[in-house]
């Protein structure tokens, strides 16, 4: 009976052997030349489709700007020191550091809705018609026939969108808004590309990459150039408030000083024989001019030194933005070559053939 029972027991193991494995795969190998055919077919398919596909593909160009962007992150400097003198004339001229942008913000400035929308808004000459950029994105994307078949997209137009400084006639709609937006995300993941190359130097890399050359140049020169314009005069909007203010004050001062001269000459020519016993009637009011006169030019004095002093702390506190390199035609262009399409095409659907062989022969082995 303990002999039957033994024999009955089946060892409960269900680890492969390394020799197991070899003849294991040995006989997937042997399937496989078995179905060579179905293989050769497999590939031969894949390179036809690889090839269709590097045919028909379009290339993408790429335009890009390089610049170096100088700003002074060190605070006001020498002339911190000098900035109590404005507080006389209650008047900030700045030159305490900081700011709204430091360091790698402006990098999320270029990707932001605002400045990308603004560039597609933007009307410029695109090879003799003036058109707005978005026009032309809508055009080589051929968005209009497939909106063919909604007339209310198919209708819409974005040169009444309102937009930062534009004069438009017509408020945003909410499908405007919307269309804008989704186009905005696009140009964000899929063409515009900011980056710093090396992280310890100040020169950033601006790509636009797309199928539409003349898209790529344009839009790229068009974002610099709002993202720049608009962080520059952020990084002085300060500064340049304080010298308007200070100038306007130093214009009143002056007026008023003037005035305070004229009226003390005025004293003098309106009583020219005055009797010497009735002195009061000159010295008073020529002496109260001659005051107010001499007072205004105090503070005259002060004004005008911390009205230069702003104007030397706005030339601080400009970001200095030097452009290395800029797109020019021919823009650099990818293109998938069409052996290299064959080549990818063949080796996917060779492998995906292989794969589905084996998977096949596997499950035919566990139901039967």
């Amino acid at each position: 009976m303990t002999t039957d029972s033994q024999q009955n027991i089946k060892p409960d193991n269900d680890e492969i052997s390394l020799k197991e494995l070899i003849i294991k795969i040995q006989e997937w190998w042997r399937y496989l030349l078995s179905k060579w055919i179905i293989i050769l077919i497999f590939v031969l398919l894949g390179g036809a489709l690889g090839f269709y596909y590097a045919y028909n593909k379009k290339p993408v160009y790429t335009a890009a700007t390089t610049f170096v962007l100088e700003d002074d992150k060190t605070g006001g400097g020498g002339l911190s020191s000098l900035a109590g003198l404005a507080s006389m004339a209650g008047v900030d001229i700045g030159g305490g550091g900081g700011g709204i942008f430091q360091g790698d913000n402006i990098l999320a400035l270029y990707k932001s809705r605002s400045m990308i929308e603004k560039t597609l808004l933007t009307k410029v000459d695109l090879e003799g018609k003036k058109e707005l950029l978005i026009d032309r994105y809508i055009e080589f994307n051929n968005l209009r026939k497939k909106w063919d078949e909604m007339p209310v997209l198919k209708a819409i137009q974005f040169s009444a969108i309102q937009t930062l400084g534009s004069e438009i006639a017509g408020p945003n709609t909410r499908l405007q808004d919307s269309i804008m937006g989704t186009i905005v995300d696009d140009v964000n993941k899929n063409y515009l590309n900011v980056s710093k190359p090396d992280k310890k130097l100040s020169i950033i890399s601006v790509e636009v990459k797309a199928v539409d050359e003349v898209f790529a140049k344009v839009f790229n020169e068009e974002i610099v150039k709002n993202v720049n314009d608009f962080y520059v005069q952020t990084k002085t909007k300060k500064s340049l408030n304080n010298i308007a203010i200070l100038k306007q004050k130093t214009d009143s001062v002056r007026v008023v000083m003037n005035g305070a001269i004229y009226s003390a000459v005025a004293v003098a020519d309106a009583t020219p024989n005055l009797n010497p016993t009735k002195q009061v009637q000159r010295v008073a009011p020529a002496q109260k001019a001659q005051f107010s006169a001499e007072t205004n030019k105090a503070i005259l004095s002060t004004l005008v030194q911390n009205l230069e002093l702003s104007k030397m702390n706005l030339m601080k506190e400009a970001p200095l933005i030097q452009v290395i390199d800029q797109p020019i035609f021919p823009l650099k262009k990818e293109k998938l070559g069409k052996a290299k399409g064959i080549i990818i095409g063949g080796l996917l659907f060779g492998f995906l053939s292989v794969i589905f062989l084996l998977v096949k022969k596997i499950f035919t082995g566990i139901m039967y």
